[in-house]
């Protein structure tokens, strides 16, 4: 089956289709692609073609590594006709019921034609199945799905393409936003130690009874414990991280995943930490857009 040679990103939803014709057999494959969190292939193959599922799903799992696909052939013959067949097993059940009535009921006896219209008693079998399927017929309808998922693959870089676009646009927000938190003058030590010493001082000023030096020491210890620099150094390396892996080859959406959490835990931090109303603003802020990223990355394979 064939590669992709011009690998990118690509999204989980999507739809493809192929057909063509082989000797008096027309066929078409149809798949519909939907997000999900691993490969999860339903096959709908018509009667006689049982032996070529292990080959329908290795020749998927081999081009698509995520989603929910519903994946459906059909073959139709031309001069075909469906062929009505007794299936005698319901038959007998019926007509055993019908003479245990019998005995316990004054009623008429059932007609053919009643029975027959009850459900499970005369099937039908399809055209697809009344002829030989002959190994030219799978060998181009096993082409046709190296197609289908060709267009299908197309498909979804379509949409994952769209999907970068935005998802590099919520990068650049994060790493201006956390500029921003790293530029504002309320998060450097001497502005903690500032607005904490202020508060002291007025505790101070109501009871003489206060150890200035140590609270001191602690207004110190207060002051590195709100410093930011880790997160803000965390943040910045993980936009760099989610670039890389929006430019490499598919799949990253789980990996990507992974950086949306560790973008939200540093938001976190970085709002408990804040000790001004500005640095706030803009860890709330920081929450927003992860928040977008993350959402989009879930429709990513």
């Amino acid at each position: 089956m064939g590669s992709d040679p011009d690998q990118k990103l690509q999204s989980m939803t999507g739809y493809a289709s192929a057909e063509g014709r082989s000797g008096d057999a027309g066929w078409q494959w149809q798949i519909r692609a939907v997000n999900g969190k691993g490969l999860d292939i339903r096959l709908r193959l018509p009667s006689g073609f049982e032996a070529i599922e292990q080959d329908v799903r290795k020749c998927i799992a081999g081009r698509i590594k995520r989603g929910n696909l519903q994946v459906t052939l059909t073959v139709d013959r031309d001069n075909a006709v469906a062929v009505p067949t007794v299936n005698e097993a319901a038959l007998e059940a019926v007509l055993a019921a019908a003479e245990k009535l019998a005995a316990r009921l004054d009623a008429p006896k059932p007609t053919v034609e009643g029975i027959l219209s009850l459900r499970g008693v005369l099937e039908t079998v399809e055209p697809s199945s009344s002829g030989e399927i002959g190994d030219e017929l799978v060998r181009e309808v096993m082409q046709g799905l190296d197609e289908a998922v060709s267009a299908l693959r197309k498909s979804r870089g379509g949409e994952g393409a769209a999907l970068g676009k935005i998802l590099n646009q919520n990068l650049d927000q994060i790493e201006k936003l956390t500029t921003q938190a790293e530029e504002n003058p309320a998060r450097s030590a001497e502005s903690i130690r500032a607005r904490l010493s202020d508060q002291v001082a007025l505790l101070l000023e109501a009871s003489n009874t206060f150890d200035r030096d140590r609270l001191l020491q602690e207004v110190a210890l207060l002051a590195t414990k709100a410093d930011i620099r880790e997160e803000l150094d965390r943040l910045y390396a993980h936009v760099e991280a989610a670039r890389e892996l929006l430019a490499s080859e598919p799949p990253v959406g789980r990996k990507l995943e992974f950086l949306a959490q560790e973008f939200n835990r540093e938001s976190n931090t970085l709002c408990s930490k804040s000790n001004a109303r500005e640095l706030t603003a803009i860890g709330l802020e920081l929450k927003v857009v992860i928040d977008q990223f993350r959402e989009q990355i879930l429709n990513l394979e």
